[in-house]
């Protein structure tokens, strides 16, 4: 059985960007028809909470968007600070938490579409996180939120696997994660990268624990934060023109929360 050497994937941004990469303009033309449908216009001042190596900064801001974020992790910085230089973007960065950031300037629109939310370990930083995106935004202001919602009954193990290449680097990922632990509201998950590069063979693994919520739990969060209005929901397919609902019983969830006025 091939060993794997423990990592923070987050310290290779190389290789998370490869993974990633592929969905940046589709991901990027959703954003862009939510923010003009719910928002009034498809640029202007862009706000991404856990902005990782920064692609989705680079091409909103090549499309006339004014591009600012933060990040926990200074190699994701690091990475996004040259992304947007090799796309001539004077994008905004900065080292902050989700549920300990602040910005003098008020922002149009904002997202986080990659279950980063779930890093939030109780319901008070989850709160304290949608209280300080409410107070960044403008009154009408946009949130788009994605994040994983989680059936308690459902036993098995799920499992997600992507590809990626470039410049002669091939990346494989596989992501497991195991059944939910109710009491806790806790989920383990683990990653696994298999990458190839000048001829040689390399194996990392992440593991993290991600805080859980049914839509029950998801609906008791969002109404203690009034400050924000959920507005419209989508799936993972990035479709603005295909709305779910929240208790279709899909567990990937892309949220629209508006900033109320006042």
């Amino acid at each position: 059985m091939p060993t794997y050497e423990p990592s923070d994937w987050y310290r290779t941004p190389l290789y998370y960007d490869i993974i990633f990469d592929e969905g940046t303009r589709r991901e990027a033309d959703f954003l862009q028809a939510v923010f003009e449908w719910y928002g009034g216009a498809a640029v202007g001042r862009v706000l991404e909470p856990a902005c990782g190596t920064g692609r989705l900064m680079a091409e909103l801001g090549r499309r006339g968007c004014e591009v600012s974020g933060f990040d926990v992790s200074l190699p994701m910085l690091e990475f996004a600070g040259g992304r947007l230089d090799d796309a001539n973007v004077a994008g905004e960065l900065k080292q902050a938490r989700l549920e300990r950031f602040h910005y003098r300037k008020r922002f149009d629109f904002a997202h986080c579409l990659v279950s980063t939310f779930l890093y939030l370990a109780d319901e008070a930083a989850a709160r304290d996180h949608l209280q300080r995106m409410a107070r960044s935004l403008r009154p009408g202001g946009v949130y788009v939120l994605g994040l994983h919602l989680t059936d308690y009954d459902d036993r098995g193990r799920t499992r997600e696997r992507w590809v990626g290449q470039r410049d002669g680097v091939d990346v494989v990922c596989n992501v497991q994660a195991w059944p939910a632990d109710r009491r806790k509201r806790a989920q383990q998950v683990r990653s696994r990268l298999v990458v190839q590069a000048d001829g040689a063979t390399r194996r990392y693994q992440t593991q993290w624990t991600f805080r859980t919520y049914s839509e029950r739990q998801l609906r008791r969060l969002l109404a203690s934060v009034p400050t924000l209005e959920h507005v419209a929901t989508y799936n993972f397919h990035h479709d603005v023109e295909q709305l779910v609902s929240l208790g279709d019983g899909e567990l990937d969830k892309v949220l629209v929360l508006r900033r109320r006025d006042g």
